[in-house]
């Protein structure tokens, strides 16, 4: 495995990596996926939150399992944005969750992100894997009294424009994450097609929303995508959210209860002028 403008290569991957496109997406379509994994934690009640607290700091044998699980639900996507993984540390059993899901799911592109660096004991992450080979990678630090939160923005070339992806994890505050999607806001407007997704821990009709839609040409979800609580979803706050001219179809929400949050997924469609470019996979 080596480096390549910030994202790790599996190599033993691509093979597998160039068939799985073939059958996963259209030339002009990409498959994407934003799931908070709660780092293998398969959280099935409320009462889970304080019984399996341990589960955060001590390493378990479930949480592979769990892993696994995910990694099945995931390997039908082309870009996959994780939120709560861990980088390697003891809970983990200094497993580099996001490697782990990309080695498993046969994604040659991976990228993992440390949020809050806690050295053995925690190494809380974003993560993306991609079966497409961006063009660029960069971590974005976000705004917010307590440092930490970060985002990653993904730059996947075209014929024309580059579409350009956000994964994130938004604050816990209403203030926190009004600064946060500001800054975000800031970078979706250089580019002419951009996604922004993750848990954002608000619904779209929040204020901080309204202001990412006013100030920017992202849409506005449509439906009503349930996604949190897993046991009994009653908040949409996992988002992916496009710019005008990209379309999107086959908006799901994924039932199979793994972490805390549901994963959603959905279909974009480039513009028929511009085509993706898929084949620098060395």
């Amino acid at each position: 495995m080596k480096s390549s403008s910030n994202i790790a290569v599996n190599r033993s991957n691509l093979s597998d990596a160039l068939a799985a496109q073939a059958i996963t997406s259209a030339k002009n379509e990409i498959s994407v996926m934003s799931y908070n994994v709660q780092v293998g934690i398969n959280s099935a009640r409320l009462h889970h939150y304080f019984t399996h607290s341990w589960k955060h700091v001590i390493p378990h044998s479930q949480r592979i399992v769990n892993m696994n699980h995910i990694a099945n639900i995931i390997q039908q996507h082309d870009i996959v944005g994780l939120q709560e993984v861990d980088a390697g540390s003891l809970r983990s059993n200094f497993i580099n969750l996001t490697e782990y899901l990309a080695e498993r799911s046969n994604f040659p592109f991976w990228f993992h992100q440390v949020n809050r660096n806690l050295g053995r004991f925690a190494q809380h992450s974003n993560g993306m894997v991609s079966r497409i080979k961006p063009s660029e990678v960069q971590s974005l630090k976000l705004p917010g009294i307590i440092p930490g939160r970060r985002a990653i923005m993904a730059k996947f070339e075209t014929t024309g424009d580059p579409i350009v992806f956000f994964i994130l994890h938004l604050a816990l505050t209403g203030r926190a994450r009004l600064n946060q999607l500001s800054y975000i806001a800031e970078h979706v407007n250089q580019y002419k097609h951009a996604v922004v997704m993750g848990d954002m821990n608000c619904r779209p009709g929040s204020h901080e929303m309204s202001m990412l839609f006013k100030n920017t040409s992202l849409h506005e979800p449509t439906d009503e995508n349930l996604t949190f609580p897993s046991w009994k979803p009653q908040h949409n706050i996992d988002h992916i959210l496009v710019t005008s001219e990209l379309k999107i179809s086959s908006v799901q929400v994924d039932a199979q209860r793994f972490s805390d949050h549901l994963p959603i997924s959905l279909k974009i469609t480039l513009p028929d002028t511009i085509d993706l470019i898929r084949t620098n996979l060395n």
